[in-house]
Order: C-alpha cells, then structure tokens, then sequence
C-alpha cells in the first residue's frame, strides 16, 4: 500500500513540474519551437557575395632537374687502360674520359685492311682483263663483292674500337666515379655521371583549373630549403595532357644558374603569378558542399534555402572563387549547413559582407 502511494506522488509532481515548463517557457524557446505546426527557422550565417579584385598567384613545389644529365656506361666489356676522370670538375664536350682496352679490335682491323688492300688490286686487275673479255662478267662481280666486305670488316672494326673510347657528351660537371684504371668493366657497370647545372630545370604541377591561364614564357619565383635568396624561371614546357589521377598539369620551367647555388635534386617553393582577375567573386570556403563531382551551396532567398551549383576557381586563403552560380548579391550560407534542407526556412542571425 505504501509503494502504490510513493509510485502516485513521483507521479503527480512529474506533472506538475511539466505543466510548469510550458506554462513559463521563455519567448525565446518558443519562438524556436514549431508554430502552429510550421516547421522551425534554422537559425544560419549568410555572406553577400559581391565582385573583388582577384591576384591570381598559384603557389606549388617542385623539384630541381640539371638541364642535361648522363650516367656513364660502357658499350662493352673490357679492361680499363685509362681513366681521365677528375670527379667535382668541368669536362668539354668531346674529352676522352675512358678508355678500355682495344688491341683485340686493333689487329682486326689490321687483318681486315690488309684483306681490304689485296683484294682493291684484284678487282683492279680483273677490271683490265674484263676490258679484253679474259674474264666474265660473273668473276669481276665476285672480286667487288669480296672486296666490299672487306670494306664492311673494316667499318666494323673501326666501330668496335670507337666503343672503347667513352667521351664528355656535353659540357658539365662529373661527378663521383665508382671505378679504377685497370678493373674489368661491362655495361652494366656505372661510371659516374655528367650534370650540366647551368641552367636549371624546375619540374612541377598546379590544378587543371589553371589549364587556360598559364602559358609558354611565363614568369615564376622560387626558393630553396636553406637558401634565403629568391630565384626566378620562366616557363619552357607544358605537358599538353592532364594526368588522369591527379588532375593537374605538368610543367617545366628554366631557371639561370650561374651563381652554382642551385642543385639538382633540390625541393623548390613555386609562385606563379597569373593574369589579375578585376571582377572575381570569393565566398568562405567553408560555403562549399562537394556533391561526387560537382560542388553547391546553400543561398538564402525570401526566408528559404536554395541549393544552388557552383563552378570554382582560384582558391585563395581569404577564400574560393566562384566562376559560375552565384552573382553579385545573393546571399550565401556559411553557417547551420548541415542542419538546411531545400526550400527549408532560414533565419539569419549574422551577415557578413
């Protein structure tokens, strides 16, 4: 009997204190809560969209490249007889670096100009007897015949010996040698290599947004890790494709190098300053809402959301250029989005401009 009455008390002050909550609930609370079975206002930040001067800067890295660089290898196997390889210097295009052994193709070649050499007077003789009808036409045919390729044994030989010899391609700078005069090399066996740094290649990629405004010529500013100097480039290439999987478009760039301060191999900081945009239109970033491939945004107009689609630019840290969907006025919302449906009331609390 007792528990009945504890159950029936609880029970009584539960209503009284719910008949309390709703008989004083502050306007404020009301005011958010469903009216005359309306569906509440969410409560959002809007951001008037209007045209701004745009500085178009795209900021990227990249790597440094020499302008030309080789790794030396052999074309054959053989003993190393001579090494004129001077590792951190200059080379000339055309200095004999390597030299491997070559007195196998030396007496070939000996061999096949003597054969070259006898064979020139046979055809010189038949050719006198032909001219007598002493021998056929058939006969003289087959002395030309030989004494070609004994030509051909020579032009071999001398080919042969050309591979023993490795010479600078270019002008440049050697680097470390990994062999010694007298080892046994085989082409498989790296030398050392040749980097011409002067000048530079800049290799780097920026969006394929950017794809319309960036040209051949174009001027760029770069820095290096532990260099406070800033370098300038100009644009020398562009891929003519955007790679599928990062959609963006490689570029390369040249840069001087006189000073010897840039190495290849090196991460750059890339600026590249493009066209200014006068009329650009720059709403919040966080107004984006990516949908698979496309992107929209939220516009509050007469008390209700709309869902607009967006086509962007520029991103910037102020914000995101928008290109297509949103003109000069319209009302962006940047805050309470998740909570937005289409055509749901909204209230602005907050409008920034």
């Amino acid at each position: 009997m007792k528990k009945f009455r504890t159950i029936t008390i609880i029970a009584v002050l539960i209503g009284v204190l719910a008949f309390i909550k709703i008989k004083f609930l502050s306007p404020e609370v009301k005011a958010a809560g469903p009216q005359n079975g309306k569906t509440p206002s969410t409560i959002v930040t809007i951001y008037v969209a209007k045209t701004d001067t745009l500085g178009n800067n795209v900021f990227a890295t990249g790597s440094i490249l020499a302008n030309e660089e080789v790794t030396l290898m052999s074309e054959i196997s053989g003993k190393v007889v001579k090494l004129n390889i001077s590792e951190g210097n200059p080379v000339i295009k055309g200095d004999l670096l390597v030299k491997i052994d070559d007195d196998d193709f030396q007496a070939q070649l000996k061999k096949s100009q003597v054969q070259c050499d006898l064979a020139a007077q046979t055809v010189n003789r038949q050719k006198q007897l032909l001219e007598i009808k002493g021998i056929s036409q058939e006969e003289f045919d087959l002395s030309v015949s030989q004494l070609n390729s004994f030509k051909a044994d020579v032009d071999f030989a001398k080919a042969q010996i050309a591979k023993t010899e490795i010479r600078a391609p270019f002008n440049g700078i050697i680097g470390l040698k990994s062999i010694s005069e007298g080892s046994f090399i085989s082409p498989t066996i790296r030398i050392a290599s040749i980097q011409q740094i002067d000048p530079v290649k800049i290799d780097f990629s920026i969006p394929e947004q950017y794809a319309d405004v960036v040209h051949k010529n174009d001027e760029l500013k770069f820095t290096l890790n532990g260099i406070n100097e800033t370098f300038s480039a100009k644009i020398f290439a562009i891929e003519p494709k955007i790679d599928y999987t990062t959609r963006t478009i490689q570029i390369r760039a040249i840069s001087s190098n006189k000073s010897g301060k840039i190495f290849p191999g090196a991460f750059a900081e890339i600026k590249l300053q493009l066209k200014q945009i006068n009329d650009a239109i720059v709403i919040p970033t966080e107004a984006i809402i990516p949908v698979l491939k496309d992107k929209k945004v939220f516009i509050c107009k007469d008390g209700k959301a709309q869902l607009v689609l967006v086509q962007t630019g520029i991103r910037t840290a102020a914000g995101i250029q928008i290109v297509k969907g949103i003109n000069p006025g319209d009302s962006v919302i940047t805050t309470g989005i998740m909570q937005l449906k289409p055509d749901g009331p909204v209230k602005a609390i907050k409008v920034k401009k």
